[in-house]
């Protein structure tokens, strides 16, 4: 059996709806993170390997990719 994605949206995501939606809890069985938009909770996700969604939350907090 497959688990379902368990939707987390960020603390932070406090500015009017413009924001993802995250499920972590398959990393460990699947190693993969859903991704989908909060606006739209039936429409798509996509899925990035684990390593992938780490080395871009590294890269936000880093700064690298600036501020809007």
């Amino acid at each position: 059996m497959t688990a379902e994605p368990q939707w987390f949206t960020s603390s932070y995501s406090s500015n009017g709806g413009d924001c993802i939606e995250v499920a972590r809890n398959l990393v460990a069985s699947a190693n993969i993170v859903p991704v989908r938009d909060s606006k739209d909770v039936d429409g798509p996700a996509l899925g990035f390997p684990a390593e992938a969604w780490q080395s871009f939350v590294s890269a936000v907090r880093a700064g690298e990719f600036g501020t809007a």
